[in-house]
């Protein structure tokens, strides 16, 4: 008992010896007539009076903020912990017992054991809990220590083999449930009368059943609150951490359970209701992988864009195709609110995934003429289909009709020798600005109703002649975010069908399961002999927010911005070429020759708002980020973004002239590591070009490492941890071998990875204490394919998306899964190998982030009539009218919008008597008011952008609409260089020796 109350590791283990022992603490229950089958497990109940509940005792005085906080969440804790028994205990007492004590039965015993299948042990485990738990609480005030007994309580096999079985039953629980309900009237009765009884929360059987499944998220979010309000330095910060670790990779992998079971269950439900058998059997196959359904609205529009009927459908995204199922029955009113009663399907239509297509408004003329397309009822005699709505896509072609011909006619106004009041130049191009207004509110409209519907073009069947026949249909969305969703998944799912990608990686531990959709990442593309560089040094990820991005193409696409690669042919020059990711393969837009090779690249974000007052010198121009090349002759370039032309700012030079090997950003200050050793420290400020040197040692520093205003700076076998403010160094060792270099650090959450020049193992130090953690040797998962390499060398390493990706000297990469959250970044599963490899070194691996822009996920509201699409408003000014090219300027200078901006400034003083509704620039807000002046008055148009693909263009101006919450939605992908390009199987051979990028590309995350 004093284990459980310490918090030791081995504490459940030694009260389970207590137990056996008949401790007196612990009253054993014996029911051998209705006992489950508990192999390995001990049915105790703990003695509440012995044993009473943990209990914070009063504040005491004194105390800081932070312990006053800590102490709330202490209490937090305690309050949860103890409702979440009571609801173990209210299903055994108030559901369990009463079933099982009935006379005659409600149910049989046969069919009780598995609703209630593993709570008697979930509850003996946190009864363990909450004894131990009482213990530390009384403890509180003299040792604030909690992290440790989550983490002896919750890491034991045993808690996740309870929790799994309860997870990995739960759907069959409510399946029994529903049936019950549906098939014994006692039963349905029973759990009425229950709900009934609990009239102070009303809570359903269902509700209390589900409590497990959310218990470790909430553990995970208190504990993120106390790491929160734990200072540095403290007892509690590394075990909160570890604690945050061992309850994160226990949720990961009920969660991934939990999905696996709701995928199998649905994927069964499906199958049940198809009639072809041929399709019934590859939906019960293990190879059926269900990557999304969703309940989507069907619309059919008729021709004048009215809504003809809607209906709720099913629609199911598998790996290799896509089905739309009819919703036929639920569940009876009084069943569903008390379980969750799925629905039954009918079979509409299966498709392969290979030949459905997302299209957008306006993209229906790029479609082939040898298929036939028919849409849902909705077809105008003589002219193209129209996607609905199609009334406001057949609106904007007749808008640009309209002006052609309002053009032509101002051209021959012009020619008119007379001089008119209502009938000259002026009024003509008043009506040309009109038009121009009147199709920009179409765009916005046809963009705002992009955003909730989903249009599939699907292969259809054959027509008489044997022509294939497609059919469009169009789903309305709940919401932008889940358009993004189903378009993204769609375009990964047909990467996922390429054949680098079956297989793409290689785990030597597969135990078979049914894995996640898109559970390994995905290779999208690969770049060979780019700009002819046969060596490359080092690559970054220049984030540009582009708002000339349409919504799939922001859904598809890259990571928004552009790509530098620093390369070369030899060791006297080199060059940086930069690519665009705006498309769904990287493009080259231009390249940088260098005087000497290019040895690392950072980029440096423009300062915040905090740090205007001391902008340096490579950002005192006022161009915002900026990207740092190291050299070899020890200059370092200073570059603007590739959105402000890429242009070299400032040059840095050390005194020695002494080859600079990697550079970081602290705040205001850029940090370069020289190969003799020395720190060379750049301090933003206008006109100050000399840096402050420290010497770290007489090694060159191989990689910088930047933490919360620290420096983490590699020398030898040793690491000199650097304040960024002060500039005091504190050393470590983190090496026995003094000829072995630290070569590569990377930071996740409270860890850094490190590798090393030799060897093939990698290793993890606490960022706060520089405790040693963990030790990993990489070459196990990677000689499972090739036994008779002798060793293993990383070359690179990254963190992204709860992966620690390792490049290798042999060109093979490995990723190992670590946690996302604050804890610890240990290696909590299996490692992976891909098959897709380079032939020779991995040179680096880099991660590409960005955010979908926030208008693309506004649901705006398409109204008729009104300048409503993307919150633009007419603004009058009484100036004198200026020239386009200065309206030009003060469009790039002063929008939002970034590019080739053209910002149209007019001038009107015309009058007009003729009848019928006006034909101006204004709004119609103000149309009555210009009908009682008859008088035009000076108005500003819209900015406009032209992306560098003509087929594709938005407008560039920013949006802004108050109160509206906008969802985060990120965009990441991770690219390696390296030499060549091979498949790691046998019989394949490399396809290239040229230098080689390959782009892996993940889900988008919300």
């Amino acid at each position: 008992m004093r284990a459980a109350r310490s918090g030791t590791k081995d504490g459940l283990e030694k009260t389970k010896i207590a137990v056996m022992r008949r401790v007196s603490f612990l009253h054993k229950k014996e029911h051998s007539d209705d006992t489950e089958d508990d192999t390995g497990y001990l049915d105790v109940m703990v003695s509440e009076a012995k044993h009473p509940p943990a209990q914070l005792g009063p504040m005491p005085e004194g105390l800081s903020s932070q312990q006053i906080v800590r102490r709330h969440i202490l209490s937090s804790i305690v309050q949860s912990e103890r409702s979440y028994l009571d609801s173990l205990k209210r299903i055994l007492q108030e559901y369990q017992r009463p079933l099982m004590e009935a006379e005659p039965r409600i149910l049989s015993v046969r069919k009780i054991r598995p609703i209630f299948f593993r709570l008697r042990e979930i509850m003996q485990c946190h009864s363990m809990f909450q004894i131990a738990l009482a213990s530390r609480v009384a403890e509180w005030d003299s040792c604030e220590k909690i992290g440790d007994l989550f983490v002896a309580s919750f890491s034991k096999s045993m808690v996740l083999d309870v929790y799994s079985d309860y997870v990995n039953n739960f759907t069959n629980a409510m399946a029994l449930i529903k049936k019950a309900c549906m098939s014994k009237p006692a039963f349905l009765e029973f759990l009425k009368v229950r709900k009934q009884a609990s009239s102070a929360d009303r809570i359903t059987l269902y509700g209390l059943m589900v409590k497990p499944i959310q218990r470790f998220p909430q553990f995970i979010l208190l504990l993120q609150d106390m790491l929160k309000n734990t200072p540095t330095g403290h007892v509690d910060r590394l075990p909160l951490q570890l604690a945050l670790t061992e309850l994160e990779t226990l949720a990961e992998k009920l969660n991934e359970q939990k999905r696996v079971a709701d995928q199998v269950t649905e994927t069964q439900q499906l199958a049940r209701c198809v009639s072809d058998r041929s399709l019934s059997k590859l939906l019960n196959s293990e190879q059926s992988s269900l990557i999304l359904c969703e309940t989507l609205i069907e619309t059919v529009y008729g021709e004048r864009g009215q809504v003809l009927k809607s209906k709720e459908r099913k629609v199911f995204l598998f790996g290799d195709m896509l089905i739309c199922a009819n919703i036929n029955v639920k569940g009876p009113p009084d069943i569903s609110s008390l379980v969750p009663v799925g629905p039954k399907y009918t079979l509409k239509w299966s498709a392969p995934l290979q030949q459905v297509h997302v299209v957008e408004v306006g993209q229906e003329g790029a479609q082939t003429k040898d298929t036939l397309y028919q849409l849902g009822g909705v077809k105008r005699p003589g002219r193209s289909i129209i996607l609905g709505p199609p009334r406001l896509y057949q609106e904007l072609q007749e808008l640009h009709h309209d002006l052609s011909v309002v053009e032509q006619v101002t051209l021959l106004v012009g020619t008119l020798q007379g001089t008119y009041q209502n009938l000259n130049t002026t009024v003509a191009q008043d009506w040309c600005l009109a038009l121009q207004r009147l199709i920009r509110i179409k765009e916005d409209q046809i963009q705002s109703a992009n955003k909730c519907r989903l249009r599939l073009q699907v292969p259809g069947r054959p027509d008489k002649s044997g022509r294939p026949v497609s059919f469009t249909v169009v789903f309305n969305t709940p919401s932008p975010v889940s358009k993004i969703s189903w378009v993204n998944r769609f375009h990964l799912a047909k990467i996922a069908l390429r054949d680098e990608n079956t297989p793409g990686w290689f785990s030597a531990e597969d135990d078979g399961k049914t894995k996640a959709p898109f559970w390994c990442p995905l290779l999208a593309c690969r770049i060979f002999e780019f700009r002819g560089c046969s060596l490359l040094e080092a690559a970054l990820h220049n984030p540009v927010q582009c708002a000339l991005l349409g919504f799939s193409a922001a859904s598809t696409s890259f990571p928004q911005g552009y790509l530098w690669v620093a390369g070369g042919g030899d060791s006297t020059q080199g060059q940086v070429d930069i690519f665009s990711l705006n498309r769904s393969t990287p493009r080259p837009v231009k390249s940088l020759q260098m005087g000497a090779r290019v040895r690392c690249l950072e980029y440096v974000p423009e300062p915040t708002p905090s740090e205007n007052a001391e902008t340096g010198p490579h950002n005192s121009t006022g161009v915002g980020n900026t990207i740092c090349v190291g050299l070899d002759d020890g200059c370092i370039l200073v570059y603007g973004s590739m959105d402000t032309a890429a242009q070299c700012l400032v040059t840095l030079r050390n005194p020695e002239g002494c080859p600079v090997l990697c550079l970081k950003h602290s705040g205001n200050f850029l940090f370069a590591g020289l190969w003799d050793g020395t720190l060379m420290v750049y301090e933003r400020h206008p006109g100050v070009q000399a840096g402050l040197k420290v010497t770290v040692g007489s090694d060159p520093i191989r990689t910088l490492l930047a933490l919360e205003g620290l420096v983490w700076a590699s020398c030898a076998n040793t690491v000199t941890v650097l304040d960024g403010f002060s500039l005091s160094t504190q050393r470590f060792e983190v090496h026995k071998d003094p000829l072995v270099s630290v070569a590569h650090m990377v930071r996740a959450g409270g860890g850094v990875w490190m590798a090393f020049s030799e060897g093939s193992s990698i290793r993890l130090f606490h960022t706060e204490t520089l405790e040693h953690l963990q030790e990993i040797n990489i070459s196990t998962p990677s000689s499972f394919y090739n036994p008779s390499q002798k060793s293993v060398r990383v070359t690179s390493l990254l963190i992204c998306q709860g992966l620690l990706w390792v490049g290798t000297a042999q060109g093979i990469i490995i990723t190992l899964p670590v946690p996302k959250l604050e804890g610890i970044p240990k290696i909590t599963g299996k490692g992976m190998m891909s098959l897709n490899a380079h032939c020779g070194p991995v040179d680096f691996l880099v991660a590409l982030s960005s955010t979908l822009s926030p208008d693309l996920l506004k649901r705006d509201s398409v109204v008729e009539g009104h300048d409503s699409g993307c919150g633009v408003d007419d603004r009058s000014d009484s100036s004198s009218q200026e020239s386009l090219q200065q309206a030009s300027i003060s469009g790039q200078v002063d929008g939002k919008g970034k590019g080739r901006g053209v910002l149209l400034q007019y001038r009107l003083r015309s009058t007009s008597g003729l009848p019928g509704r006006p034909l101006t620039v204004r709004a119609e807000e103000a149309s009555d008011s210009s009908l009682e002046s008859l008088e035009h008055s000076m108005e500003d148009g819209s900015i406009y952008e032209l992306s560098d693909d003509p087929d594709m263009w938005v407008r560039g101006r920013s949006c802004e609409r108050e109160g509206v919450r906008r969802d985060r939605v990120s965009s990441v992908a991770v690219i390696s260089g390296g030499k060549g390009f091979r498949r790691l199987r046998e019989g394949s051979v490399a396809t290239t020796a040229e230098s080689t990028l390959m782009i892996w590309q993940l889900p988008l995350t919300v």
